[in-house]
């Protein structure tokens, strides 16, 4: 699901952390799981260490309680990864566990999609409901002795759950007349607390553009035997993506990337993975253009504050 966000109106007076502070909503995904694998007992590693005379403090062993690759299995796996993987390309990272920013015009979109997810999981809950017996006498097939019914609920509802909330993050009001120092006391930390999470988005956008670069002139640079090296169109599609999600959550935090980003997307913009693949000569022009991006994202991750990365080689090199 691809979700539009507005461009927010923009005080030329206010740092990148005032903006997301005034602008973005703390969001906080929790995902409760039942734990498939299950430690081995002392006894039964002990067991398990005789086979190999070795010493049983020295092994760590475990089981696995259901089939994994199961398709009932798989389909709530399959679920879950689809809203994680939402919750993170709407949202930027925010230095608590498990919390990240959000566009508040946007949470009443992911509010709802998020609710789907969750149907979704219910309903495949349902199903893998279906085949737990049967999943069960698989696993004591395969399990033996280290079978134990003990290690199985009577049922699974409740048991796979997506949930999510919006704390807050700012200091508590109440602090101001309870205790005007300690609430000074929150407000900086929360100040900090924002300060970090441009350095953390700032961070988050140029890797992932740098190597989703490297990646697209890698395909395009160079030969395997005299051939053109194969490229998928993911990799175009993807920095395609990656565009309208920079749009859409970009902390103008960095002037330089905003040109660079702007740069690559006139050299592939209007150009097909197929257009490259058939055109060498399109293809040697953009994997060169590609190119002087990446020195310029280069420089631009050595000059990064706070940070000592070295230089990435060159194809090639």
């Amino acid at each position: 699901m691809s979700v539009t966000l507005d461009e927010p109106a923009v005080r030329p007076s206010t740092s990148p952390a005032q903006r997301i502070r005034a602008e973005m909503a703390a969001v906080r995904l929790s995902v409760s799981w039942f734990g498939v694998r299950k430690a081995l007992t002392d006894q039964q590693r002990k067991r398990a260490a005789v086979a190999f005379d070795a010493q049983s403090h020295c092994l760590s062993a475990g089981k696995r309680l259901l089939d994994t690759k199961h398709p009932a299995y798989k389909g709530l796996t399959a679920i879950r990864g689809r809203a994680i993987g939402y919750w993170r390309g709407v949202t930027v990272p925010f230095p608590e566990p498990g919390m990240r920013l959000i566009r508040q015009g946007t949470i009443e979109t992911f509010d709802l999609q998020m609710a789907e997810f969750r149907a979704e999981l219910n309903e495949a809950v349902q199903v893998l409901e279906t085949r737990y017996d049967d999943l069960k006498d698989l696993a004591q097939q395969q399990l033996g002795s280290l079978f134990n019914a003990a290690d199985y609920p009577l049922h699974l509802q409740g048991l796979f759950v997506i949930e999510w909330d919006y704390p807050a993050v700012e200091a508590p009001s109440y602090l101001r007349q309870l205790n005007p120092a300690l609430y000074e006391q929150e407000c900086a930390r929360v100040a900090s607390r924002f300060d970090e999470a441009v350095r953390l988005t700032e961070a988050a956008f140029i890797d992932e553009f740098t190597k989703l670069v490297d990646h697209l002139t890698e395909r395009l640079s160079g030969d395997n035997d005299g051939q053109p090296k194969v490229f998928r169109d993911s990799a175009v599609g993807n920095l395609v993506q990656f565009f309208d999600r920079f749009r859409n959550l970009n902390i103008r935090s960095n002037d330089q990337l905003d040109e660079l980003v702007e740069q690559v997307q006139d050299i592939v913009q209007g150009r097909s993975p197929q257009q490259l693949r058939d055109n060498g000569t399109l293809r040697q022009s953009v994997a060169a253009q590609l190119t002087e991006v990446q020195n310029a994202l280069d420089d631009l991750l050595v000059d990064r504050p706070r940070r000592n990365i070295l230089r990435r080689p060159r194809i090639g090199e």
